[in-house]
Formats: C-alpha cells, structure tokens, sequence
C-alpha cells in the first residue's frame, strides 16, 4: 500500500489552503508539480513549438521525446498492440472459430454496469457478424448476484450452450467454471480486475493482470480485453480493419469504468469517440439525444456524468439486458424507444440515490462521532437498494473524503461496494481482511464484497485495524495536483487550441491544473444553478470568466468587488447562445496573503 505522496512536487505554503471545510475534511493540500528538467525541457519544446509550460506538462506526464508526444497528439491504429501478445489469445481464438463452424451455441456472459454490458454489446455484435450462433446474458443484480455465477450457468445450460464467454467479470470464479467444465461448458473469461492466488480452470482467460501475461498494457477496461479478442478474430479471418467499428463500445465502457487513460485506453478511447461523433449507432445516438446532448461534441466527462449513468440505471433497478437492447439495436425510432425506458429509469434511480444518500449521511455524521476523523466509513442498513449504493459510496467519499463501504443486505448477506481515496488500496485493504468475508473482488479504488451479518461487527473492527496502518492525516486531506504556475497572458488562442488536443481526459491525463495568484475579483460574484460559484476576475488588463461547480460555499472570500484572491482552476472553451469563449473552471480559492 502506497502512503507516499503521489507527484515529488512540493506542497504551496499553507496560507494557499482553503479555509472553509466541508463537513469533517480536512483543507484541500495545493500541491505544485516540479518543473521538468531543463535538459529535457529545452530540446523537447524547441521540436514541439508549443511554449514552455505546455511542454513541461507533457514531460511531467511521461511524455519526454518528440516520438511519444506524436502518438499523445495524433493516437491512432498504429499504437494499437498486437492482440496475440495476450496470453491465451490463440486459445481463444481456435475455440471460438470451432465453435461458429460446428454451429454450437455460444453465449455472451457479462456484467450489469456500463463496461459489462458494453462488452456484452460487442462481443454480441461482432461473433453474430462473422456467423456465429449466439446469444447473451447478464445477471440479475439481486437474483444472481454479481458475476458468473451457478444459476447464471444453468440457464447457459438450458440454452444448450457449449461455450460460455465472460465479459468483465470471471477471473476469480474457480467454483462457478468448474462447475460449467462438469456440465461439458467451456468458459473463454475476458476480465481485468485483480485474479485470486488461484486461476479459473477455464479453457481460455484473458487478462493482462494474469501472472504471466506478457501483453504490454495492463490496464485496459474489461470491455477493452474483449475487444482484444474481437481485433485478434479479425487479424486471422483477414479483415482487421473490421474491428474498428467497435471502438464506440470500448470508448463508452473505459471512460465509465475510470480506468487511466494513457498508453492503449487514451487510443481506443479516442478513436471511439471520433465514431461517437461523427457516425452515432442508433442506440448510442438515442441515449445522446434522450440526455440532451448532441453528437459532435460528446467528451469524456459527458460519458462519465451523463451518458452512462443512464446506462447503468436499468440494471441498478431492474433487467440490464435492456442496456444491451438499446445498445445493439439497429433501428433509430426502436432505439429512440428503448432510451425513453433508460430515461425514466434514471430518473427513478436519481430518487432513491439522493433518498438513501440523506440517511447516509445521518448515519456518517454519528459514525464518525463514534470513531474519529482518520478511520474509513463503513455503513450499513438492510433496506438499502443495491443498485445504488456504489453510487452513495462514491458521493460519500467526495463528500467526507475517506475510504467508504456501504452495504445493504439480499437473502441474509450484507453486501455493498467499497469505495476508496487516493493513496489507499481498498482492494489490497480487503485481502487482508478476507477471512472476515465471504467474496470480494475489484480493483485499487473500487471494489464489492459480502458478509455474514454475524460477522459485520469482526470485518468492520478487523477492517479499521488494517486501515489505521496506512490512514494518514496527510492521506486523508484532499490534495490538488496543480500543473503549473500560469499569467492570464499566457492563456492565448493557440495555448487553448494546444490544450484541447491533450484531451480524452480521465485518470493519468487529467485537465491540467493551473494556478494564478494576485486575481481580482471584477463585479459581483453570484451563486447559479444549483450551488454554482459564476464570477470574473481580473489579472492585469485580462479579465476572464471563472465557474465553480458546487462551489457555492466559496461566496464569502469573493463577496468583495475588487478583492484578490489566488485560484487553482482548469481552461475551458464554453458555448452559450452560439458564442464561444475561454471560461476558467475554478476548483478552489484562498484570499491573496
């Protein structure tokens, strides 16, 4: 577990912290990133033209040749891998061809959430186009729990299903796929979560994150190892280019899913996007237009905060196979349809989130009366809706900003969704603590678990012991990494322009962060929206638009005209009513010292 500082910058003098705290968390830390060497800044920005600051940030993030910032700016197909670097790809490949030309009934075995049922989608589409015989399932959130699964298997069975391919989800089911290998199923699992000591007998898995798997990137969506499997059938049947076509699915699935969007995941993600942009599939184009949004400008952030919560919804509240409905379907009105059920859904779904998120936090403000300020939250009520406590988990830890487990209970099991902050590996937190347990399974920041209501009191004692160890006062203050120091003389045109093509952004490659001191605060800041900070501010003779979302409780240090202020903030090109300009997205103020 990792208690070090994430970046070797240094943090800014204390009086740059913001003073007003939310409830019980601790002053955001503003931290700069040191400046990149000289010796690699100055030949590099000499070759790129894009000015020092620029430069330093790509240099700062990996990016320190003129070869590696070709592939940053311009990702494409050719910085895809070879898709036979995966072990077990071969495997794969050989059983799935025997199987489309025997004529055995395949079927697709995915998971409820957006990268689950994404994955679905594709693998669906893709081995229906090359004429294989199959079909698709996806588990019932409540009924079948998550995961393959025993009764997940058996309709398989009934199916007359001889080959089973997982989606997101299967690397630690031994049980489940021995069970299938008895009843003469064999099991393909395209997984990316963390595999247990012991592996699946599976006929094939593919994993990156499998002891032995030499393939060079590591952290690819689930969605995106199925994709693999699809760009590795193609290459051997001869049409290569044919997996491209599914790039939407893996842009769609990585971005929801906050896997780090570098190396391979910024290239897929990318490329997808492009087709999300210019040449919507019907089912994609529904759910963009059922939101409100338009097809052209559809970034990342918008997948994240709106296009798959509404994916998501229908399997938090009922049957996801509807999810994969929409997104295979091929006629636009039948689309239009299916995004009308993901629209009320999400609308239900936003109810019993915000419902649940207000006992939450009762139950938090005394929970954290009872333990203290440097221990995890980990709550729980047996008639929670299971579909949205990961969802609560996460608003509670934005909200309180410490490692949260919420879990409510289904046929006499407390299960829930871990959630976690940076510098604490939950997954690696729960391992050692798993003989507190009854299964467990995910990811650093991420992950799901069960327990016996007799032992929820031992796994939640047990739990604290192991976080105490690693729960630091420093690790339990939100910190903003800030990119580089920034004049308003600087923000010009082509500075934008430039930073526009940093983008997808997600975890890895973050918006830069900017920070700008001696800022005066030009008319009357006022709140918008809900809980929105608008203002302008002044630096010099540049005055520039700033907003902060749900920053409301900022009012008071900008509630005086001509006031200054330091800022930490993002650029931004916003759009109302036709014009566009360059906007400042503030993420937090102090008053000038």
């Amino acid at each position: 577990m990792d208690q070090s500082q994430r970046n070797s910058g240094a943090s800014l003098p204390n009086e740059t912290q913001n003073e007003n705290k939310s409830n019980h968390t601790n002053n955001k830390r503003w931290t700069l990133v040191d400046p990149a060497p000289e010796e690699t800044l100055k030949p590099l920005e000499e070759k790129l033209g894009i000015g020092r600051t620029l430069t330093s940030i790509l240099i700062n993030r990996g990016i320190d040749t003129f070869e590696k910032a070709r592939e940053f700016f311009r990702p494409g197909v050719n910085y895809l891998h070879n898709p036979h670097l995966m072990d077990g790809m071969e495997t794969a490949i050989r059983r799935i061809l025997k199987a489309r030309d025997a004529g055995e009934c395949i079927m697709i075995y995915g998971d409820y959430d957006v990268d689950g049922t994404n994955g679905t989608a594709m693998l669906y589409m893709y081995l229906s186009s090359i004429g294989c015989r199959v079909s698709y399932f996806i588990p019932d959130r409540i009924k079948d729990g998550y995961g393959l699964s025993i009764s997940g298997i058996d309709k398989a069975i009934d199916r007359g299903v001889s080959l089973l391919i997982s989606i997101d989800c299967g690397v630690t089911a031994n049980e489940q796929v021995e069970y299938a290998n008895q009843k003469d199923v064999d099991c393909i699992i395209c997984d990316h979560h963390e595999p247990g000591d012991t592996l699946p007998n599976a006929y094939a898995i593919l994993n990156p994150l499998k002891p032995g798997c030499n393939y060079p990137f590591k952290y690819l969506s689930g969605c995106g190892v199925g994709f693999k499997l699809v760009h590795g059938l193609a290459r051997e049947l001869g049409h290569e280019e044919k997996a491209l076509e599914y790039l939407d699915y893996v842009a769609l699935a990585s971005a929801a899913d906050i896997v780090p969007l570098e190396g391979e995941n910024r290239v897929v993600v990318k490329m997808g996007l492009d087709l999300i942009n210019k040449n919507p599939r019907p089912g994609i184009r529904a759910i963009i237009e059922s939101a409100n949004l338009k097809p052209g400008k559809i970034n990342t952030g918008q997948v994240v905060f709106v296009i798959a919560p509404r994916i998501n919804a229908v399997g938090r509240l009922g049957d996801a196979r509807r999810a994969v409905e929409l997104l295979t379907c091929k006629d636009y009105s039948q689309a239009c349809e299916f995004a009308q059920i993901v629209e009320s859904e999400n609308y239900n779904r936003r109810k019993i989130d915000e419902m649940t998120f207000n006992e939450a936090m009762e139950i938090a403000e005394a929970y954290i009366e009872d333990t203290g300020d440097l221990f995890p939250l980990i709550l729980h009520q047996d008639d929670w809706h299971p579909g949205v406590i990961g969802i609560v988990a996460s608003r509670l830890v934005e909200k309180y900003y410490r490692p949260t487990i919420l879990m409510t209970t289904i046929d006499g099991v407390a299960k829930g969704s871990a959630r976690s902050i940076a510098g604490f590996d939950i997954y690696q937190a729960l391992k050692q603590v798993e003989d507190y347990t009854l299964q467990f399974g995910g990811h650093k920041y991420a992950a799901g678990l069960s327990v016996d209501l007799d032992r929820l009191d031992e796994f939640r004692k047990a739990f604290n012991k192991v976080a105490g160890e690693y729960l630091t006062e420093e690790i339990m203050t939100p910190e903003i990494k800030i990119d580089a120091l920034l004049s308003f003389d600087e923000i010009t045109p082509k500075f934008v322009r430039i930073l526009e093509m940093f983008a997808p952004f997600g975890p890895e490659n973050l918006n830069p962060t900017f920070y700008s001191n001696s800022l005066q605060i030009v008319g009357t800041p006022r709140i918008v929206g809900k809980n929105h900070l608008l203002m302008r501010v002044r630096q010099k003779d540049l005055i520039l638009d700033a907003i902060g979302f749900n920053l409301g409780g900022l009012l008071p240090l900008v509630d005086e005209r001509g006031k200054e202020i330091q800022m930490v903030y993002t650029i931004h090109q916003n759009e109302w009513n036709g014009v566009v300009s360059t906007q400042l997205r503030i993420k937090d103020i102090k008053e000038q010292s």
